[in-house]
């Protein structure tokens, strides 16, 4: 389980260090980019391999009505990471959130949790989910007061539902072939 919350703090620590410890990062310059791309991937390594070996308490698991509300979730939670990638003008859901691959992520974990009801899981996702509202609300503050972006025509919107639509599509593909079933 160690490895797994050191995974979880590496990550979490990673992304934040720019925010809490300006002084430090700034001087880094472009080689703070390296540090912080080196320092990710090994919290990914560490959080696969905490979550594959964790073990704990289980309080609840898939049921076909969660697996279903996941599904759509994931649905959403791709739209709304995906909203933040067009330039210019943004998507509908893009106007309407501030910081939507922060809302997409903690979307994402969210689902993960309504079907994964375990203490890995929870500190897995949970974390994650801290993490990710934390770096929403020091983005805000960083930020001021937020101007909504314009409206992209609605081919923008159509082009980002068939990206969405595939891209799900593939996740739950590659989940099935890791022996995770997707579906309920």
């Amino acid at each position: 389980m160690i490895w797994l919350i050191l995974g979880v703090l590496l990550w979490a620590g990673a992304h934040l260090f720019k925010r809490i410890l300006p002084g430090v990062r700034g001087p880094m310059g472009d080689a703070g980019k390296i540090v912080v791309a080196v320092a990710l991937l090994v919290s990914i390594v560490l959080m696969v391999y905490g979550y594959k070996h964790a073990e704990g308490t289980f309080y609840w698991g898939r049921s076909p009505a969660m697996v279903g509300i996941n599904n759509l979730l994931m649905l959403l939670a791709f739209y709304v990471y995906g909203s933040s990638m067009a330039k210019g003008e943004k998507v509908w859901i893009a106007t309407k959130i501030r910081n939507p691959q922060l809302t997409g992520f903690s979307i994402w974990a969210i689902s993960h949790l309504l079907v994964n009801g375990d203490t890995p899981s929870f500190i897995l996702f949970g974390g994650l989910l801290i993490w990710a509202q934390v770096e929403i609300q020091l983005l805000n503050r960083e930020a001021g007061p937020w101007v909504r972006p314009k409206q992209a025509p609605v081919r923008k919107e159509i082009v980002l539902v068939v990206i969405t639509l595939a891209l799900t599509t593939v996740v739950m593909l590659v989940h099935n072939w890791l022996g995770v079933p997707p579906w309920g």
